[in-house]
């Protein structure tokens, strides 16, 4: 009797059962696990490598190189990457913009003579500005990286900064990126492109801002001195091709080299597009593995011609290339492009998809013919077109029990569940599922081999993975990620550069063309700016959800604009549907 009562005892005072369909003797069955291991973050806990707890050390990261050689752009990329992929807390320091608000812009190209004593010292004015506010920076806690940005193009210059640094007494670790390129080609192109539209030469004659600016660089030429040994720990960037690592050691400045060896600072072009409509988006199911609906097979046929005619094609000027694309009903009908002058010009294509049913069937109709092709390092070689890769890290966001499972049935039959995703879209985990945080993990791999590669690359895969992809590479903050509009049956182009990434999105079919598929998205799934926007949708029940249904919230103006007979069927910054639109935003996990 005494036995009993004890084992009454512990049982109330722990109060906790076995888990489900763990069956465990009748002695056990009350005190199984009466101390668990509880998680801090709760139960949607998101992967230490995501939130920056793998990395305790400070680091500064000093640029060296001479102009046009791509430094913001490397410094730009290593401090997005960490930010967004590790939640390292990064931010850069561009000397040149304190030079700017010190001696204003557009100096003549004397200023950076090194015998104009006066322009010396204002420039290590600035230097030492943006070394201030960097230490600054590094001080506040949770703060871990600090890219300097500027040429630093001296031995005397560099050690300079390192003193400075040591007087502060922070304790962070240092490293120099040098970047060299001494490709004609190439300085040529960063030249046109990306310096002069610095504040530098805005506005100016452009083979006066060129003269200039080759005036300026041969001005630092004069001095310049290479990173070596008793600099200390380094990595060298040769033309994007060849990297001399030194004395490196650490997680995060490790971390750094290995990003840096997948940069290069050649022009790309990435396409995202979802896969075409399935037959669980007609039901409004979420997740799954189904095949194409008639709409999805018919948006397939017509992304292989997008395919074909726009994204291997040469484009002479991209500004005018956008809006030149036209998806025409009828399949035999003449697809318009601008191509270059020489048709049988045509640019080697890589194509990504997940391993799912939806994008594979939808890439299905996309030509892999040969064609002999040169690669920047000097190597040929037979070259497939659009050569499928099936990439497991692109597969959808998992809902875990609630895959294959509408809105409406998650919120009848998990109500708690939910509501917590309502409230924490970025951070919610399914039930034995994922959430946007672990697949933003399973996407990193993706985002640095995106980074390296040089060819336009097509990526059909699903609306929670592009978002993630489109955040990156757009600059978005990540908890923005979740409600990022990808809609079905449209193409993204991206074109990242040195100082952010142009947009241009091509409607290759319309709403008018699709049959309502019964989709319910409900409101915190659509894009932030929207959901204050929504009317209250009148229910029975008051303590029902506001869902998107059917038409009720597509806008009078998209209509009127669907109805217009034009060609032009892309855009760089408005969309021709509207973003609220069930059907073009089919629902995903």
């Amino acid at each position: 009797e005494k036995k009993s009562t004890h084992h009454h005892s512990a049982a109330s005072s722990h109060d906790v059962t076995a888990p489900m369909g763990i069956n465990l003797p009748m002695s056990m069955a009350t005190t199984y696990n009466p101390m668990p291991h509880k998680l801090s973050e709760g139960e949607n806990a998101t992967p230490l490598e995501v939130i920056g707890s793998t990395a305790t050390d400070k680091l500064v990261i000093i640029m060296v190189g001479l102009p046009a050689t791509g430094k913001t752009h490397i410094a730009k990329r290593i401090c997005r990457f960490l930010s967004f992929f590790h939640d390292i807390p990064a931010q850069i320091f561009n000397v040149g913009d304190y030079r700017r608000q010190l001696c204003g812009a557009q100096l003549p190209s004397d200023f950076y003579d090194p015998e104009n004593s006066e322009g010396m010292a204002a420039r290590l004015m600035a230097c030492d500005a943006a070394i201030n506010d960097c230490m600054n920076y590094l001080k506040q806690d949770g703060v871990r990286v600090a890219a300097l940005d500027a040429t630093n193009s001296t031995y005397e210059r560099r050690c300079h900064i390192v003193a400075t640094l040591k007087k502060m007494k922070i304790g962070c670790k240092k490293m120099f990126v040098e970047s060299i390129c001494d490709d004609r080609e190439l300085l040529e192109e960063n030249i046109r492109k990306v310096k002069l539209s610095t504040p530098d030469y805005r506005d100016m004659d452009p083979e006066a801002a060129i003269a200039d600016f080759h005036q300026r660089r041969k001005n630092y030429m004069m001095v310049y001195e290479p990173v070596a040994e008793r600099d200390g720990p380094h990595v060298k960037i040769i033309n994007s091709k060849q990297f001399i690592v030194h004395s490196i050691r650490g997680y995060l400045p490790l971390k750094v080299v290995h990003f840096v060896m997948n940069l290069h600072t050649l022009p790309r072009t990435f396409f995202f597009t979802r896969h075409g409509q399935s037959e669980y988006n007609v039901l409004g199911k979420i997740g799954g593995d189904s095949g194409l609906s008639t709409n999805g097979l018919e948006y397939a046929k017509r992304l292989a011609k997008f395919a074909s005619e726009r994204i291997a094609a040469p484009q002479k000027d991209e500004s005018a290339a956008a809006g030149s694309f036209v998806a025409d009903n009828d399949n035999d009908s003449e697809t318009k492009g601008t191509k270059d002058n020489n048709d049988n010009i045509e640019l080697p294509c890589r194509l990504w998809t997940s391993t799912l049913r939806r994008t594979k069937e939808t890439a299905q109709f996309i030509s892999h013919h040969n064609f002999e092709h040169e690669w920047d390092n000097g190597d040929t070689g037979q070259w497939v077109q659009f050569r499928p890769m099936a990439r497991r890290n692109l597969d959808e966001l998992f809902a875990g029990i609630c895959d294959g499972m509408t809105y409406r049935e998650i919120e009848q039959v998990f109500p708690e569940e939910f509501q917590r995703r309502q409230d924490d879209k970025l951070a919610y985990r399914y039930p034995r599922g994922e959430s946007y945080m672990d697949v933003t993990l399973r996407l990193e791999p993706v985002a640095q081999e995106m980074e390296r590669i040089r060819e336009p690359v097509l990526i059909i895969a699903h609306q929670g993975i592009l978002r993630i992809l489109y955040a990156y590479f757009m600059g978005l903050d990540r908890k923005d990620a979740p409600y990022v509009s990808i809609p079905l049956n449209n193409v993204i182009q991206l074109t990242p550069h040195a100082y952010g990434c142009h947009e241009h999105r091509f409607c290759l079919m319309h709403k008018r063309e699709m049959e309502n598929d019964g989709q319910d998205e409900p409101i915190t799934s659509m894009p932030r700016q929207q959901q204050q926007k929504m009317p209250k949708k009148k229910s029975d029940d008051p303590t029902s959800t506001n869902f998107i249904i059917g038409a009720d919230y597509y806008s009078t103006s998209c209509e009127e604009e669907e109805e217009e007979d034009t060609k032009d069927n892309s855009t760089k910054s408005e969309t021709t549907y509207c973003p609220n639109d069930p059907i073009m935003n089919a629902p995903s996990c």
